[in-house]
Formats: structure tokens, C-alpha cells, sequence
């Protein structure tokens, strides 16, 4: 955790919400900023993300990389309109993509589907795609960033993310059920990002409040936010005992 002053990260939740839109929020996006000279990143890219950043006026052609937990629509779904966006709008900027195994054939496979053709199309930037293996760590667009392996099927391995901006550390559970190697993900982190879907009911291959209650006193990161909530969370805002997301929330790191 740091200690210093250092320069900070300014988090911006442009999506916060589950997969299906409750609340009226849009899909998993968190845009980060570190220092001046260091370009912005996301924390995953929903099938919503686009139109999540245009409604908060952060560029998306400013977006050096962007980490991806998992290869479900709603974290990794965006990316195809990011990469054509990027093209259509004669950007330059090489643009990065850093997720599990799998992730290079999937976004191909992704690309296809929606718009056929565009995955070998010819742009003016490049497209690099790094596979993080889980427990590796590697410097990705400035960033140090290692992913572990979590408890959350997506037709590749599902990772949470621990990155490093500077001085500052972000960690984020993505999509797990609980799994003690959070604890490492978390420890020392200046800011955890964790979900809960549900309060106290367990749905597989998901964390609820309950379980992330029950281990606060484990957990320590400076911070906790959750996002990634449920209808039912929503609806029970009062009775969550951490500070919670929403689409358009900044924080000071």
C-alpha cells in the first residue's frame, strides 16, 4: 500500500453494472489515469463501453490498454467496437490488449461474428495482444500488472488483476467465487474492486456481499469498493457495508 504522496490515480467507473443491466448501468469498464505523462487504461471493456466512456467524455482513443479479467460479454465484449472505433476514427495510437489465455482467438472469433472481415483488415495502428499467464507478472502501456487464476468459467482461464500505476496499486476480483488467493490479490493494494452480485445468497462462480463481509478484517487493501451488482443489491444499498459503484464515479487514489 503506498505511503507516499506520489501523483495518484484518478478510477472512473464508466461501467459498473452487471451483465444484464440492472439498475440501468452499464457493463464493466473501469478507466484508469496515473500521472500526466501516462496514458489511461481500462480495467475491463462490456459490450456497453463505448457509449459508457462517450457519456463521461473520456476519449477512447486516449486508451493505451486495456486489462481484461475474463472473456465473458460483459468484461471483454466492447472490444471489437474499441478496435474498430480506433479505426474509423483514424487513430494512430497502438493499442493493447492484455487478458487470459485464449483471449487472442477469442477476440478474433468475437471480431468475425460481429462485423466479418474485420479481424485481418488492415488499420493505421497496431493491435498487440498479451496473454497473462496466471501468476506472471508482466509491464503492459506502463503498467506492472499479474493476474491469478480465480473460480469463474469463461471458456479460458478467469483471472483477478492486480496493477500497478506508479506508486498506486488497483486490485480487482473480477468474477469469482470466493477463493483465498483474493486475499493475495488484495494485500497491500491502495484500492480493491471487488464484485457482489448477491447479498447473502450464493450463486456459483460469483462473490456476495456476505462472503466479502465475513473476511473484511483478511482483506487488506486500503480501500474497498464493490460494483458489479445485482437487482437485489441495488435494491439493499442501505444494508451494504462497504462503499459501493456507480456508473460515473471517480476516486482519487
Amino acid at each position: 500500500m503506498s505511503t507516499s504522496g506520489g501523483s495518484g490515480v484518478t478510477v472512473t467507473f464508466a461501467g459498473s453494472g452487471d451483465a444484464f443491466g440492472s439498475g440501468g448501468r452499464y457493463q464493466a469498464c473501469i478507466h484508469l489515469r496515473g500521472h500526466a505523462d501516462q496514458d489511461a487504461v481500462l480495467m475491463d471493456c462490456g459490450a456497453t463501453s463505448l457509449t459508457a466512456l462517450r457519456s463521461l467524455r473520456l476519449d477512447p482513443g486516449e486508451i493505451a490498454a486495456v486489462f481484461v479479467s475474463h472473456l465473458h460479454g460483459d468484461h471483454f465484449g466492447g472490444l471489437p467496437f474499441l478496435i474498430l472505433d480506433g479505426q474509423f476514427t483514424h487513430r494512430t495510437k497502438p493499442l493493447t490488449i492484455a487478458g487470459p489465455p485464449g483471449i487472442a482467438r477469442r477476440l478474433s472469433e468475437a471480431m468475425e461474428c460481429l462485423f466479418p472481415g474485420s479481424s485481418a483488415v488492415s488499420r493505421r495502428f497496431r493491435v498487440d495482444i498479451v496473454e497473462l499467464a496466471p501468476g506472471a507478472a508482466k509491464t503492459v502501456a506502463d503498467v506492472q500488472v499479474t493476474g491469478w487464476e480465480v473460480d469463474h468459467p469463461s471458456g479460458a482461464p478467469a483471472l483477478a488483476l492486480r496493477l500497478g500505476l506508479g506508486d498506486r496499486v488497483i486490485a480487482y476480483t473480477g468474477d469469482t467465487a470466493w477463493t483465498d488467493v483474493l486475499l493475495e490479490v488484495a494485500a497491500g493494494a491502495d484500492l480493491l474492486i471487488a464484485e457482489a452480485y448477491r447479498m447473502d445468497k450464493n450463486i456459483r462462480y460469483h462473490l456476495c456481499h456476505a462472503d466479502l463481509a465475513a473476511r473484511r478484517h483478511l482483506l487488506a487493501s486500503g480501500r474497498i469498493v464493490l460494483t458489479h451488482m445485482g437487482a437485489e443489491v441495488l435494491g439493499r444499498l442501505d444494508q451494504v457495508s462497504f462503499e459501493t459503484a456507480h456508473d460515473g464515479l471517480v476516486l482519487a487514489i
